[in-house]
């Protein structure tokens, strides 16, 4: 189920773009909007995780360097399928970690120092179970595509709103393009659209990976435990130099978010997340 609504949503999202464009300048615009995110897809797909990892100044580290999480990774890889994933840490308190790579065979795992010192050896391994099966369920590319596919939207949007008051609207014509009111409209109405598809796909996601790494751990009580400490460690201590267009990577959102900032966060709340791990161990 959560695998067909991310599908859906990923096509309301293409959807969106191109008919933007559409409104903007017509069959004309429409299919320069679509040639634009095909280009941002391109270059996400192939430098994502060069780039979130320069971004985070995240260090490769070997076996030699990190025996005991090298060896969590390896058998829980082995485990699951997959070939081993590189490993970096990222020297930051606040305890968190995510995955990336455009694919299995070109996939990195990377932790926080401040996750390595709170996490007991079972919790840990819960936490790299969610995060090899995000490699596994290739949540990267999802993720990847949902973020520029939005980005897209509201950078295309925030151009056509500055356009149209200052550069004037034409009328309806034969290509199909809208005047002034319906670009404002239009454009407001589908960056605010492709924030929140954006975070449905990214709660999906989580979800199911919480599910398929539970499983893979061996016991989900594990990762629900983890998810309890990364919790209260990124409330007392949030993750400084965060780029929001990277949050949704991180298995606990890295901003300490409360209020109504949490009806907008990227992450599904950790009660929930914990309560559907709890269920699942209970079912066994």
């Amino acid at each position: 189920m959560n695998t067909f609504k991310t599908f859906f949503l990923m096509v309301v999202l293409t959807v969106i773009l191109v008919g933007l464009g559409g409104i903007i300048g017509g069959r004309s615009g429409a299919m320069i909007a679509f040639a634009v995110a095909f280009l941002m897809n391109f270059v996400s797909y192939w430098f994502c995780d060069k780039i979130v990892l320069r971004m985070y100044s995240a260090r490769e580290v070997s076996e030699r360097e990190s025996p005991q999480l090298y060896s969590s990774v390896a058998t829980l890889a082995q485990r699951a399928g997959l070939p081993m994933p590189r490993i970096y840490i990222i020297e930051d308190d606040s305890p968190n970690a995510f995955a990336t790579g455009r694919d299995p065979e070109h996939s990195v795992v990377a932790v926080t120092t401040g996750i390595l010192r709170i996490l007991a050896r079972e919790e840990l391994e819960g936490v790299l179970a969610h995060e090899l099966s995000h490699i596994k369920n290739r949540d990267i590319l999802i993720q990847s595509v949902a973020a520029t596919l939005a980005g897209g939207i509201t950078m295309i949007a925030n151009w056509a709103r500055f356009a149209a008051f200052f550069g004037g609207g034409s009328s309806d014509d034969d290509d199909g393009r809208g005047n002034i009111f319906t670009v404002i409209i239009f454009s407001i109405i589908a960056a605010f659209a492709a924030v929140l598809i954006q975070l449905a796909i990214s709660r999906s996601r989580e979800y199911l990976a919480d599910d398929s790494g539970a499983r893979l751990a061996g016991n989900p009580l594990y990762l629900a435990g983890a998810l309890r400490k990364l919790n209260a460690g990124v409330a007392r201590n949030p993750m400084n130099g965060v780029n929001p267009s990277t949050a949704p990577l991180f298995i606990v959102n890295p901003f300490s978010a409360g209020g109504i900032r949490s009806m907008f966060s990227t992450h599904p709340p950790i009660e929930e997340r914990i309560k559907r791990l709890e269920d699942l161990a209970y079912r066994r």
